[in-house]
């Protein structure tokens, strides 16, 4: 079970590591195999499902990202501690977003959904 003091931590972390645009650091919280869910890799990542596995294809996808928004800025608006996930409420971009974060028996990410209060790929 995910305790208050490791998902604030990780929400803390993951957080300022996109927030000095630090690929290495925001990777270092995933597991090398882990699958990313998001309405934006359709458009910027070309997959129609909007799901990415692993780190290299998830890596190529956050650098076009960043490279994109290069005053890309989250803030922490809440986190949530589940059994095996987290889920972290912040302040994006484009506005409010929230992504649920699953943990593998080492602590790494091994699955991760993100959502956003309005679709903004068009």
């Amino acid at each position: 079970m995910i305790d208050r003091h490791f998902a604030e931590a990780f929400a803390a972390d993951w957080i300022a590591a996109w927030n000095g645009h630090d690929l290495d650091r925001i990777l270092s919280h995933y597991a090398e195999d882990f699958e990313m869910a998001s309405p934006y890799i359709a458009r910027l990542a070309g997959q129609p499902g909007g799901k990415l596995k692993g780190k290299p294809a998830v890596r190529a996808y956050w650098a076009k990202a960043l490279e994109l928004m290069p005053n890309l800025r989250f803030e922490l608006v809440s986190v949530l501690a589940g059994i095996d996930s987290v889920m972290v409420h912040y302040r994006g971009v484009h506005g409010l977003a929230a992504e649920v974060f699953f943990f593998g028996e080492n602590g790494k990410v091994v699955k991760a959904h993100a959502h956003y209060a309005a679709d903004r790929s068009g």
